[in-house]
C-alpha cells in the first residue's frame, strides 16, 4: 500500500533517522538535490561531517553560499571529500550586494560599483577551481530609483558580458539568481525568471544563466512549469524551497511532485540547490528532510 505524503513525513519525524530505513537511507536519489551545511546540523558541526552525511543519504550533490568566505584548506578538503563520494558541487556565491546598504551595483550610475563586482568575478575564478564548481550565484544589486529601469538593464547586461569574458575560458557558468520582492528582498533588480532569461539572452554567453529558485518564482510570478518551459533553454541551475515559511517540499503550497516529474520528462541532469530551512528542529526534522525528498523523487 503506498503512504500518502503526510504519513510518510508524520513517520519520519516521529521515528527519527530510524523512520527512513537504512536500505532507504543508503539508495542514491535519481536527482542531483544538494544540502547545504545545516541541512544535517546535528551530524557534526563540520562542513566535511555534514557532506558525509548527506552522502551516505544518497544525495549526490552539494550546495554551499559561503564558500568563497572559508579558508583555501577547507576549500580543497571539500573538494577532495566530494570527489571521494561521487558527488557534484553546485553553486557558491560570487557576487552579491550587501543587504543593509541596498545600493545598486550593476545597474546604478556608479562605475565603481561595476568595477568591484568584475573584482569579485576575477577571485571566484580561483574560488570555482578548488571546489571544482561548474556554477557560481550572482546577484545584481537593487533598483536605482533615479535611473529608468531600461538603462538599468542595459547596465546590469553590459556587466554581465564583461564578467563573461572573465569567465568564459574557465567554464564557469555565472547563474544570475531572481529574488522575490514581495516577502524577503524589497527593491531587488532582478525579481523574475523572465526577466533573467531577457538579460541572458542579450548577454548571449554559455557563462550567463539564470538561476531558478522556484521558492521565489512562486511568490514573485506563479505560472511555475510554464515558465520553466518558456525560458528554458537559459536556465542552468535550479533551487527548491516551500512557500510559504521557505521549508522543505511538503509544508507548503508547491506540487514539487509535479516540478519534479517535469525535470526528468526534461531529462536534466544539473543541481537542485535545497535552500531552505528544516521545518522540524534535531534529527527528528533531518529524517523528515530526507523523507520528503524521498517522496518527491519519485514522482
Amino acid at each position: 500500500m503506498r503512504l500518502t505524503r503526510r504519513a510518510v513525513l508524520g513517520a519520519a519525524g516521529a521515528a527519527g533517522v530510524a523512520a527512513c530505513g537504512a536500505a532507504q537511507q543508503a539508495r542514491t536519489f535519481s536527482l542531483n538535490y544538494a544540502p547545504h551545511q545545516g541541512s544535517f546540523a546535528s551530524r557534526g558541526a563540520s562542513v566535511l561531517d555534514q557532506i558525509a552525511y548527506a552522502a551516505d543519504q544518497g544525495f549526490r550533490a552539494w550546495e554551499d553560499n559561503e564558500a568563497r568566505k572559508r579558508p583555501v584548506a577547507e576549500q580543497e578538503a571539500m573538494a577532495r571529500l566530494l570527489a571521494r563520494r561521487g558527488m557534484t558541487m553546485g553553486v557558491f556565491v560570487a557576487s552579491m550586494p550587501q543587504w543593509g546598504e541596498r545600493r545598486p551595483v550593476l545597474g546604478g550610475r556608479d562605475d565603481a560599483d561595476r568595477d568591484a563586482f568584475l573584482a569579485d568575478i576575477r577571485s571566484a575564478v580561483e574560488v570555482a577551481k578548488r571546489l571544482n564548481a561548474r556554477w557560481t550565484t550572482i546577484v545584481p544589486g537593487f533598483m536605482d530609483g533615479r535611473v529608468p529601469e531600461p538603462i538599468q538593464t542595459a547596465r546590469v547586461t553590459e556587466a554581465m558580458r564583461r564578467a563573461a569574458d572573465i569567465m568564459e575560458p574557465h567554464g564557469i557558468v555565472m547563474v544570475m539568481e531572481p529574488l522575490n520582492t514581495l516577502t524577503d528582498h524589497p527593491g531587488v533588480f532582478l525579481r523574475t525568471v523572465a526577466q533573467g532569461y531577457a538579460i541572458a539572452k542579450a548577454v548571449g554567453s554559455p557563462s550567463v544563466k539564470v538561476l531558478a529558485d522556484v521558492y521565489h518564482e512562486q511568490i514573485q510570478a506563479g505560472n511555475l512549469l510554464r515558465t520553466l518551459e518558456a525560458a528554458w533553454d537559459e536556465i542552468a541551475y535550479l533551487q527548491f524551497g516551500d512557500n510559504p515559511g521557505r521549508k522543505e517540499p511538503g509544508t507548503g503550497e508547491i506540487n514539487y511532485g509535479a516540478v519534479v516529474r517535469w525535470l526528468k520528462g526534461r531529462g536534466y541532469k544539473g543541481v537542485i540547490g535545497m535552500e531552505h530551512g528544516n521545518s522540524v528542529a534535531g534529527p527528528a526534522g533531518e529524517a523528515r528532510l530526507v523523507a520528503a525528498y524521498r517522496e518527491i523523487d519519485r514522482a
